[in-house]
């Protein structure tokens, strides 16, 4: 068993948090269009898109490599709107143990807000956490609230 960790972010964002949460739930292959330089594409692999038990791969760029993550929704939980994804095989399970992302929009009076959490284990202390990866889902939060909020009518 390896050392758990979990990392947060909380990002105020312009367009509606809804957007956030259809994109990941329902057109999670949309996300590539919304954030190019982040993600390159996303693929249904099994199940339907947006029910817990289906599988995606996604590609995208990390670092300056290119890199992909085959998921699993794990979690919905549609009244608090959050989603949990695992990754079973990638980039990430290569290195680090039980790796799983959850997205939860909220608001908070006027503000919506976007929240990301990564949970995972690190086999050892000389293996770093991934606060780089924390920095590419705000990265990539920002993109996609830039997409919405600058798209042309």
């Amino acid at each position: 068993m390896g050392l758990k960790s979990k990392l947060c972010a909380q990002i105020e964002v312009k367009a509606k948090n809804d957007v956030f949460y259809d994109a990941f739930r329902h057109k999670p292959h949309h996300v590539s269009t919304m954030c190019p330089v982040h993600v390159q594409g996303c693929d249904r692999l099994e199940g339907d898109l947006g029910t817990v038990g289906s599988k995606i791969c996604w590609k995208y760029t990390h670092d300056g490599k290119k890199k992909f993550s085959k998921q699993i929704i794990e979690a919905i939980d549609e009244e608090k709107k959050i989603i949990t994804f695992k990754e079973f095989e990638g980039d990430i399970v290569n290195e680090y143990e039980n790796w799983k992302v959850s997205l939860h929009v909220d608001e908070e009076g006027e503000k919506d807000l976007v929240s990301w959490t990564m949970e995972y284990e690190r086999p050892n202390e000389n293996v770093p956490e991934l606060t780089n990866l924390l920095q590419f889902f705000i990265d990539m939060t920002k993109s996609i609230d830039d997409h919405h909020v600058n798209k042309p009518n």
